[in-house]
């Protein structure tokens, strides 16, 4: 009996390895059937797809990026000012000088694992980030004053802009958007004149032409400082540092301005964001509490209260971003620019590991996702 059980039980094993072996085989052999195809071939099949399918591509989370500005590592980077240059056609003799030490990279920080790593695209610029959408990037362009350029940062593409109205950067706004109806991109330029009226140009990039709008009304705005953000089809602004109790909001399609009232008035570290298609608004009540409001569009829809965050002390706690997939938001304390991660599945916040040196002031991030995409 003992020899038969010892029998049965060796057959087993036997078949089971051979099932084992069989499935092992076989996932070889499919593998054989797929054509190999170079990291070139596939990235020429991405750039020839449209818009709109570009845009349904599924992405991981730790994909999303924030782009920041340091100095250079590595003199061999990809220059936009060089490369600005040779697009101009602009004779070597007669080129301006630029100075390398002023220069800055473009990097992006992937969160993933409960870790915040920085990623190097190896491009340098000369001038700053003032706008990003749909991956990709606005820059001033500090060559020709006034100027700026549209990038991609993955494919290196670049396009120089026509100048548009001229004035001091902390006395204007760029906001860079995606009208849904046209499929155009659109680049707002909001600024305020010497006598502390605003007024307000766009440009179309399939147009290139800057064209002057009707502003926002005398009175509702206050300053300039908190960069717009792009959500249900609208460019939203906080028209004002503190005890704000509404957003201008211009519709990308209609181009006019609109006053939306807030659930409750916006503080110093209070933040509105863009989380999966909505707008959402993070607002500090006292000392240990942080209630997060969503808006899913400004015609028939109010302000929902989703979740409130409670911990220790939150009075400092700057919304950044919330990342693209699982909509989870980083904070940033202002005190350390120590950064935090709301998970909205485990109802939970937890501080994020950060590599040495990589501590930035919140004015410093601009929310972008890694694409092919192209104007």
């Amino acid at each position: 009996m003992e020899k038969s059980m010892g029998s049965k039980g060796k057959n087993l094993a036997r078949l089971v390895e051979e099932k084992a072996c069989s499935k092992r085989l076989q996932q070889e052999e499919e593998q054989r059937r797929i054509p190999y195809l170079p990291k070139d071939c596939i990235t020429n099949i991405l750039l020839c797809l449209p818009h709109k399918s570009l845009l349904r591509l599924p992405a991981p989370h730790n994909i999303y990026s924030v782009l920041t500005s340091r100095p250079p590592d590595n003199p061999n980077y990809f220059s936009i000012d060089t490369n600005y240059l040779q697009s101009q056609n602009i004779p070597i003799l007669t080129q301006p000088a630029i100075h390398y030490p002023r220069k800055s990279c473009v990097k992006f920080m992937e969160f993933s694992n409960g870790k915040c790593e920085e990623r190097d695209y190896k491009i340098s610029c000369l001038g700053k980030i003032r706008a990003t959408c749909d991956g990709l990037i606005l820059l001033e362009n500090r060559i020709k004053k006034g100027g700026l350029i549209v990038l991609n940062p993955v494919t290196r593409k670049l396009d120089p802009l026509p100048l548009g109205t001229l004035c001091p950067p902390h006395n204007e706004s760029y906001g860079f958007a995606l009208s849904e109806v046209s499929g155009v991109y659109k680049v707002v330029h909001l600024f305020r004149d010497e006598l502390n009226y605003f007024h307000c140009e766009i440009l179309s990039l399939g147009t290139r032409v800057w064209r002057p709008l009707d502003g926002p009304e005398p009175g509702l705005f206050g300053w300039l400082g908190y960069r717009p953000v792009f959500a249900i089809g609208y460019l939203h602004w906080v028209p004002f540092v503190d005890h704000s109790d509404y957003i201008v909001s211009m519709e990308m399609d209609s181009e006019k301005f609109h006053k939306v009232g807030l659930p409750t008035s916006c503080r110093t570290h209070d933040r509105i964001l863009e989380i999966r298609g909505s707008l959402c608004f993070i607002a500090h009540e006292e000392m240990t509490q942080i209630n997060i409001w969503m808006l899913e569009g400004l015609s028939g829809h109010a302000w929902k209260q989703t979740c409130s965050i409670t911990m220790g002390c939150t009075f400092d706690m700057v919304p950044l971003l919330g990342l693209k997939m699982s909509g989870d938001i980083i904070f940033e304390r202002d005190e350390d620019y120590s950064l935090y991660r709301y998970h909205f599945e485990l109802k939970e916040i937890r501080k994020i590991e950060v590599q040495e040196n990589l501590a930035l002031s919140s004015n410093s991030y601009f929310a972008h996702v890694n694409s092919f995409i192209s104007w």
